[in-house]
């Protein structure tokens, strides 16, 4: 990427000024920008998936930004702009995960690794469409975080470095039916062996070095369905808006820094001590 470049994917704020022809927003509108902006709806495809925001192209970090209309979408009524900034990447990647890719139906069960934005997200979301939620930390105090938002199981993976031992514990021997896979290459044994045959495991982070690559001679006996997530279309985050509004969920935001305090918000992010989002204000 060239620079000077504006980085941040995820915001939020207020429609000031539409080109001519726009009829999707107007002026006044309170809006978040979508981190594809051309993948509108469908699957992913080179062409969608080009224009990333803070990757490809520059990002929202900044007070003005010029970004496609149709990359546009309205925020929930009962939505702070704060909030609103939490949504575009971490929240609609737990979502694609859940529904559209995991096909989550009520009564199933869901592991959640860790206490970041894409996994507070998937439990906030999967206790709202009425599944079970386990949960992995390092820290009892985040576990305990993570109950009072309904989490039905929790998990210290510092306390059992077994911890897939732990879900099947938690789920009769059955395993679970969907992982939210954000630890990677080291990760993706145990969550292997944590899922039901037949399961879904959406492979989304690398927090341990890489991506996991899929080893058929662990998935195959299983028949599990492993899909690499990597966030969603516009279609997705407006369907995922109507859960939030339905529910009137709200997003766990760990701390807020003013703009001026941008580099300390990434370090922040970068020392991983953070239970769901960081959000940067104007």
């Amino acid at each position: 990427t060239a620079h000077p470049f504006i980085p941040v994917s995820d915001g939020a704020g207020e429609v000031v000024a539409v080109g001519a022809g726009v009829t999707r927003v107007k002026p006044g509108d309170r809006v978040a920008p979508t981190f594809f902006q051309t993948w509108t709806d469908g699957p992913a495809t080179p062409e969608k998936t080009r224009n990333a925001l803070g990757g490809s192209v520059d990002g929202v970090l900044a007070e003005y930004v010029a970004v496609d209309a149709e990359g546009l979408v309205h925020l929930p009524e009962h939505f702070t702009f704060e909030d609103g900034a939490t949504l575009p990447c971490a929240a609609v990647t737990a979502w694609n995960s859940l529904v559209p890719e995991g096909g989550l139906k009520p009564g199933q069960t869901v592991l959640a690794q860790g206490t970041g934005g894409v996994s507070i997200f998937a439990l906030q979301l999967a206790r709202a469409l009425g599944a079970r939620v386990i949960i992995t930390s390092s820290q009892d105090e985040k576990l305990e975080r993570t109950k009072k938002l309904g989490a039905d199981g929790t998990i210290n993976y510092k306390k059992h470095p077994n911890w897939e031992e732990k879900v099947l514990e938690l789920t009769g021997g059955q395993g679970v039916d969907h992982v939210l896979e954000v630890g990677g290459a080291e990760t993706f044994p145990r969550s292997v062996r944590a899922t039901r045959t037949g399961g879904h495991i959406s492979l989304i982070g690398m927090l341990s070095g890489g991506f996991a690559k899929p080893d058929p001679a662990l998935v195959e006996p299983k028949k599990l369905n492993v899909q690499r997530t990597y966030v969603g279309s516009r279609a997705m985050f407006e369907d995922m808006n109507k859960v939030i509004t339905q529910h009137k969920l709200k997003p766990v935001i760990d701390r807020t820094f003013p703009f001026a305090q941008a580099r300390d918000a990434l370090r922040h992010m970068e020392a991983g001590a953070h239970f769901g989002k960081i959000v940067i204000t104007f």
